[in-house]
């Protein structure tokens, strides 16, 4: 594709692009259009969901709303750094994550990212089938678990139809979404303001026992929602050409993105305190609802649905399909999407919805952010450079390549993230997630700063004791830590599987 022809693409054309590296003349995106994906796709029902989360713990107003800023702030001074990644690499973050776990071993990202995506969109699905529901039911429009159903299925087929067509859509969708989904929630304000009580003293019972664990717990809960777009970052950055826009418009763009999640955040925490029962917001924000404010929560249902749907379900349909050769991105989309369709279902019908949010969103943490500490020390040790070409190793069916390691897979960055989401989940302390050492901090959750303390000491350490070849660090060499020879296995030196190919988008 040329670059007019880079240019002139219409958002209706379908995406030509799998996992393979991005041309550069169709590099054309700029960080502005990675903070309209990143804030679109949080701008949603799903997040303000997860700001509700705090007062259905049995927080406080006040105290929901520090834990919901500290954790927003947190979590997207954690994500920020891995904008870094795809510009440079053209291709999405799992398979930039080949240079530091090696080109089978990247398949780690790809599980988080399953992970996240099957969560999210779940969510993004309940939330706004259950609100349109809702909504109706203030009309005199009742269908009971048919109708359900039916506002599922509307929402999942539209989030198919946008990851089908692809990035360009994809933007489309989100610049209305950060307007509209923004419009829409402030005037929630004049909707909910006479009846909502900032000093809102909570339940009187906490989730966990005591107001610091709880707190702790909220605060873990809504870094969520940041972390979670760790995994797909990279599949819009790759579209900015990292020669012309600097580490710092790259960094600021997600963390800004993040920080603007707070509307939506502190939207679900104050009109929580409103319903008669937290742990039912969905209903009852519905009922709480004056009738003129109906319609626009309707609205906000499904531009949220569509906006945080299609974040996280396009990004692992199309790191699916790397991994599975036969698929293409559109079916891999498919696949990832149906599975998620059938949790939704599940959740709503047969499980508590709410508990599995939870116990998700701690899972999301625990295992991702010591996979993001891993990846953001190899890029410093790495001084950002990477082998476009050799990262694409795997997903060709071939051998070698600088990112081969041993069959595949460099053990330092595996051997430094095991430990490190082992002992996340040995200090956890949730409702549905509880360690052996929950009660090391009189009770309080350590479970993240115990998971990336472990992986920021001991990854530094296995590249100490056991140097990387010295061919992945570039011309300049490595940073802070050492180096050795090592003979370089030409990309492609033989074939892992004769029927392996890039997959067709």
């Amino acid at each position: 594709m040329s670059d007019s022809a880079a240019a002139n693409a219409r958002v209706t054309d379908v995406e030509p692009y799998g996992i393979a590296p991005i041309p550069p003349e169709a590099q054309t995106s700029r960080p502005v259009d990675l903070f309209r994906l990143t804030f679109g796709g949080a701008n949603t029902f799903a997040t303000i969901i997860l700001g509700t989360l705090p007062i259905a713990y049995g927080l406080s107003f006040p105290a929901a709303a520090t834990a919901v800023l500290t954790g927003v702030l947190l979590g997207a001074a954690v994500l920020a750094p891995m904008s870094l990644f795809s510009p440079r690499t053209r291709t999405n973050t799992a398979v930039s994550s080949g240079a530091h776990f090696g080109v089978a071993g990247r398949a780690l990202g790809s599980f988080l990212s399953l992970l996240t995506a099957v969560t999210f969109f779940s969510i993004s699905v309940w939330v706004s089938g259950d609100a349109i529901v809702g909504a109706l039911a203030r009309f005199g429009v009742h269908g009971g678990d048919a109708l359900r159903a039916a506002s599922y299925g509307v929402i999942a087929v539209a989030v198919y139809a946008v990851c089908i067509y692809g990035y360009r859509f994809m933007l489309v969708v989100n610049k209305v979404a950060v307007v509209a989904g923004s419009l829409l929630m402030l005037a929630g304000v004049a909707a909910y303001a006479g009846d909502f009580d900032p000093g809102y003293a909570g339940t009187g019972g906490y989730a966990l026992d005591g107001f610091w664990p709880t707190w702790v717990l909220a605060v873990l809960t809504v870094m969520a929602n940041p972390v979670s777009f760790g995994a797909f970052l990279g599949d819009w950055a790759r579209y900015i050409p990292a020669a012309k826009h600097s580490t710092r418009s790259l960094l600021a763009a997600p963390f800004l993105a993040q920080v603007a999640t707070l509307l939506p955040f502190f939207f679900g925490a104050a009109t929580a305190t409103l319903v008669a029962d937290p742990a039912d917001y969905v209903a009852g924000l519905a009922d709480a609802s004056p009738l003129w404010y109906a319609l626009p929560l309707v609205l906000v249902a499904l531009i949220g649905g569509m906006s945080t749907g299609t974040t996280a379900l396009y990004g692992t349909g199309l790191d699916f399909s790397s991994l599975v050769p036969a698929l293409n991105r559109v079916q891999g989309t498919a696949v990832v999407g149906a599975l998620a369709l059938g949790l939704v279902f599940a959740g709503a019908f047969a499980f508590d919805m709410v508990e599995g949010i939870n116990a998700f969103a701690v899972l999301i943490v625990l295992l991702t952010s010591p996979w993001m500490v891993i990846m953001m020390l190899g890029f410093l040790f790495r001084r950002g450079h990477y082998l476009v070409a050799d990262l694409q190793v795997f997903n060709e069916g071939r051998t070698g390549g600088a990112y081969w390691f041993t069959r595949g897979v460099n053990w330092r960055a595996v051997a430094a993230w095991a430990p490190a989401a082992a002992m996340g989940l040995l200090f956890a302390n949730t409702p549905l997630i509880t360690g052996p050492f929950a009660g090391a901090a009189g009770g309080i959750d350590v479970s993240l700063p115990a998971a990336l303390l472990t992986a920021a000491v001991l990854y530094p350490l296995a590249v100490t004791l056991f140097p990387e070849p010295r061919r992945v660090f570039g011309p300049d060499g490595p940073f802070l830590v050492p180096a050795k020879d090592a003979p370089d296995a030409p990309p492609g030196a033989a074939p892992r599987d004769p029927a392996g190919s890039v997959p067709a988008p």
